[in-house]
């Protein structure tokens, strides 16, 4: 076949596709596409822009999002990602990973100094973060919780990241966790807190943030990260921190 195909291409130009096509025993359909090529070269055969045929845009900007975040294990990924995108399956989620050249896990041992650990803690204390998701919509926010002990994770995506739906996504964390949450840790993003200016003022002592508010309701204890510290979590067997992306703070 590869020597019909260099004789189309090179002596035999000239000559009708019915009588390439009867000489050399192929389709004409064939000869014309040989014809087309300026070379003898094997063309890749697929989709010339892979994609899943299971997950949609937002679901694979979800993933990634999720996994440069959190720098989670394969099906650690997987059980986190499952109650929302259901259609997604190990194999499809390893696909998705090395399209977009995150299948394998930084390998940090070595490339920068160790970094204190997390104090142990009892099962039940969450760290929620938020991660911008941008897709062909437009840009939306990924609420992400993990236990640090379980290293169970929840996430939510919301097209605001505000204090209405970071109330609503601990309501739905604490009805998805089969155990009680006794701690949650965030920033201070006005998603979980008054504004630093408003902390000390009446609106900090006759109001109650929304966040606070489902806190106390649920006998959760709801503590900040240092100001002067802006990191995230990381993925179960990594020491080191991976900064936390720039969150949106412009919607109230």
């Amino acid at each position: 076949m590869k020597t019909c195909q260099w004789h189309v291409f090179s002596g035999d130009r000239q000559e009708s596709l019915r009588a390439l096509s009867i000489k050399y025993g192929i389709n004409q359909k064939t000869v014309a596409k040989w014809k087309r090529r300026t070379s003898t070269a094997d063309v890749p055969t697929g989709p010339k822009e892979p994609h899943s045929s299971v997950l949609s845009p937002e679901d694979e900007a979800i993933i990634v999002a999720f996994r440069r975040h959190t720098l989670l294990p394969l099906d650690d990924c997987l059980y986190a990602l499952q109650p929302t995108i259901p259609l997604l399956t190990r194999s499809s989620l390893h696909r998705c990973l090395q399209r977009h050249g995150i299948s394998r896990l930084p390998n940090l041992d070595g490339e920068k100094p160790s970094k204190k650990k997390f104090k142990s803690r009892p099962i039940g204390f969450f760290h929620i973060d938020i991660a911008e998701v941008r897709t062909a919509e437009g840009k939306l926010y990924l609420y992400v919780a993990i236990d640090r002990t379980s290293k169970f994770a929840f996430v939510q995506l919301v097209v605001k990241a505000n204090r209405v739906t970071a109330s609503a996504f601990l309501v739905a964390l604490i009805s998805a966790c089969p155990y009680k949450i006794h701690t949650v840790l965030t920033d201070i993003g006005i998603q979980f807190r008054f504004p630093p200016k408003y902390s000390d003022g009446p609106t900090a002592t006759y109001m109650t943030h929304m966040f606070n508010l489902r806190c106390r309701e649920n006998g959760i204890e709801h503590r900040f990260t240092k100001i002067s510290h802006p990191w995230s979590f990381v993925g179960p067997d990594l020491v080191q921190w991976t900064k936390s992306p720039k969150t949106d703070r412009s919607n109230g």
